[in-house]
């Protein structure tokens, strides 16, 4: 399977449909995605005890795919495995790692956004705009699994930004931050989501625009923005901390 299929696929796992014969690596994919969706909608929470056999009875399939997924997210950090007892979900990230991961962000995707200008293809750029418009008929959509649904496509969008940079390092650093998925775990607010679709147009008009300058600095400002909006909820956290 190809990086584009990929990402199709990973944007369409919580729409629904199942191919009729998925191989085991395709299906493990699948239940990896639709837990990555949970995750970001909050509907597996912070610290909650997930199993192999809950989780197999709950998504309709054998235990050997959930076994494959969890094993992937536990070398990824994102559950941690407990002796005897199943899975847990990891508490969310701290203020220190958010600004370091923050911090990573503004000096690899600004440079993905320039070369993406430079280098993608029509087809990557139809790709960036589809994205967008199944974005924005989640956007402000109700229920958890909507804003998870949303979350997964958000981190498609910089996914395929990274890939049409055709530098493999900057993605593969990226992707291996997790970002999409710890933010969408912080809040869930769906003034997050209204607010980036309009950032996410700006980068993308510049990308088809054959703008580098544009690009980087749409993607830069996009960062920044959306380290200020997840900023305020551990400033929140700490004034409590100081009241009580």
């Amino acid at each position: 399977m190809d990086d584009e299929t990929m990402i199709a696929r990973r944007r369409g796992v919580m729409t629904g449909g199942t191919p009729p014969r998925r191989s085991r690596g395709r299906l493990a994919d699948e239940v990896y995605d639709t837990l990555l969706g949970q995750l970001m909608s909050l509907r597996i929470e912070p610290g909650s005890r997930v199993t192999i056999d809950v989780l197999a009875r709950e998504l309709g399939v054998s235990q050997t795919p959930i076994r494959d997924a969890l094993n992937r997210m536990e070398a990824e950090g994102l559950v941690v495995r407990v002796p005897h007892a199943g899975y847990r979900i990891p508490p969310q990230i701290t203020r220190q790692r958010f600004e370091d991961m923050l911090e990573v962000r503004l000096l690899l995707e600004p440079a993905a956004a320039r070369r993406s200008a430079e280098r993608a293809s029509l087809k990557q750029v139809a790709g960036l705009r589809r994205m967008l418009e199944e974005m924005a008929e989640l956007e402000g959509g109700n229920g958890l699994m909507a804003y998870g649904a949303f979350g997964l496509r958000d981190a498609a969008f910089h996914d395929l930004v990274a890939l049409s940079a055709e530098n493999q390092v900057i993605r593969e650093t990226l992707a291996r931050l997790h970002t999409h998925v710890h933010l969408f775990r912080l809040l869930h607010d769906t003034q997050v989501t209204h607010l980036a679709m309009a950032e996410h147009e700006e980068v993308l008009a510049a990308v088809a625009a054959r703008d580098p300058d544009a690009a980087a600095y749409a993607m830069r400002r996009h960062i920044l923005l959306s380290g200020e909006r997840f900023r305020r909820l551990f400033d929140e956290v700490k004034d409590a901390d100081g009241i009580a």
